[in-house]
């Protein structure tokens, strides 16, 4: 049962992405954009955190 959720999840997922694309791709391309900021600080944090613990927690 779970695998059929999941499955109509990604779906609906697809389907509205593509509309989103579709009907308005300048708005499209900001989520994007602000995805990979996002996605881009993330990794900065952890990077830091590693270098923080690196360097012995001081």
């Amino acid at each position: 049962m779970a695998v059929n959720a999941k499955k109509a999840v990604v779906y609906l997922l697809v389907v509205f992405v593509l509309y989103l694309i579709i009907t308005d791709p300048e708005k499209a391309a900001e989520y994007v954009q602000v995805g990979f900021e996002g996605i881009s600080e993330a990794a900065k944090a952890i990077g830091d955190f590693m270098t923080w613990l690196a360097n012995g927690g001081k």
